[in-house]
């Protein structure tokens, strides 16, 4: 059967939008640092017959019939997210990273107690509660930030801070931090002041599991991830718990925020991490990062001021009043150019959050289409003609053809173009 066809005669306004979504994902640079390309194995898997079934519950207590398959798909997930990660216990149900963190929230916690994570404006996410989530709402919330000199985090601050503050959750983990984060140090910050220890490590699964940054499954109660960004997996959530806290988490994420899970996506997760337990995948999480750093370097040469001078993960943060220009203009600008990221506030930002100073890029999407250390330096070229050309739009439809025709030597995973 030709790809899609089905789509095409039901509905073929849909089938020519995700036509057009897949020429997109091929013919542009993609620096999003949070997406990736799925195989065409998880696509398929998500776009199975699973979705058909409900399955509230978990593997052996179901509350319907009829679940002979799902449990044995749902158990596999669990023992591959398990070895893989070298966790206790594994929760793959969560629908995404959100709800898997409001889940932690659930299970340990009452309304009005403290919880004490990133600041979103340093590199933290919405749900470590900021005042516009739930998380921030339903709970007293306190924030740490970075130095302000070095932009790093500053354990001593985040400890004197905790002291103070006595969170019952202590919370590490970043959409926007370049550099290692030490789980350690956190585990030992939060058994000082009796906190649990949540680290979420939704962007960098997939560098832990390739074994390029440090695990925080030895150090922390609960560890939540996203199943996509650097895991390549579908869009979903997982919940890797010690022993002790296993039975409150699952209760938690069900009956307490969800019904029945997404069996379509525990399939495509356990696919995912059968692929993220391959040699391979060890490479490819050494090239993201090989290849981040070798951007950071191009992108220095280049005259851009870079927070924390560089990186240590998937990942960039590009101050662009360095180059006299703003983050939303400079996103704009770029993906006319077919070089997509995103505008970013950077630490102590004076400017607004939807007019912020910074971008954010990273390279998970572009290794995984195979691209490597010499590929970084024409994209930093790339990136600095666009600065360039920013206020002439004849020139950004050039610089777009040139990086049209440079990705078509690198296949993307789970498109047929």
């Amino acid at each position: 059967m030709h790809h899609l066809e089905s789509v095409k005669n039901t509905d073929p306004e849909i089938h020519d939008l995700i036509i057009a979504e897949e020429r997109r994902q091929f013919e542009k640079i993609r620096l999003i640092p949070s997406e990736n390309y799925a195989s065409a194995a998880v696509m398929e898997a998500t776009g199975s017959v699973l979705t058909n079934k409900y399955s509230e519950g978990y593997a052996g207590k179901r509350y319907y019939e009829g679940q002979q398959v799902v449990d044995e798909i749902e158990v596999l997930a669990i023992e591959r997210a398990k070895a893989l990660f070298g966790a206790d216990h594994a929760n793959v149900q969560p629908y995404s990273g959100s709800p898997a963190n409001l889940g932690v929230y659930y299970a340990l916690l009452k309304p009005g107690d403290t919880v004490m994570g990133m600041a979103l404006p340093h590199g933290g996410h919405l749900t470590h509660g900021w005042n516009v989530s739930i998380t921030g709402d339903f709970f007293r919330s306190v924030q740490y930030t970075v130095h302000e000199e070095t932009h790093l985090l500053d354990y001593d601050a985040i400890r004197e801070m905790a002291r103070r503050e006595k969170p019952k959750l202590l919370i590490a983990g970043a959409t926007a931090y370049p550099r290692i984060i030490d789980f350690a140090a956190f585990r030992s910050i939060a058994d000082e002041v009796g906190a649990y220890f949540l680290a979420d490590i939704a962007h960098i699964a997939g560098l832990i599991a390739g074994g390029v940054h440090p695990s925080p499954v030895p150090h922390a109660h609960v560890v939540s991830t996203t199943t996509h960004k650097t895991l390549r997996g579908p869009r979903g959530g997982m919940l890797l718990v010690t022993e002790e806290l296993a039975a409150q988490v699952d209760r938690a994420i069900f009956p307490g925020l969800q019904g029945g899970p997404h069996n379509h996506t525990t399939a495509a997760i356990a696919v995912a991490l059968k692929e993220a337990a391959q040699p391979e995948f060890k490479d490819y999480a050494a090239q993201v990062v090989a290849n981040s750093k070798a951007l950071a370097e191009g992108l220095l040469e280049k005259g851009f001021k870079l927070i924390t001078g560089g990186t240590d993960n998937h990942l960039i943060l590009i101050d662009a009043t360095s180059r006299g220009t703003r983050g939303r203009k400079l996103a704009k600008v770029l993906d006319r150019c077919g070089i997509v990221c995103n505008m970013n506030t950077i630490p102590f930002d004076p400017r607004k959050p939807f007019d912020p100073s910074g971008i954010r890029i990273g390279t998970p999407a572009i290794t995984s289409r195979g691209m490597k250390e010499s590929e970084m330096r024409i994209l930093a070229e790339f990136i600095d003609r666009a600065v360039q050309v920013r206020k002439d739009r004849e020139a950004q439809a050039g610089i777009k053809e040139e990086v049209r025709a440079f990705c078509e030597a690198f296949p993307a995973p789970g498109i047929r173009i």
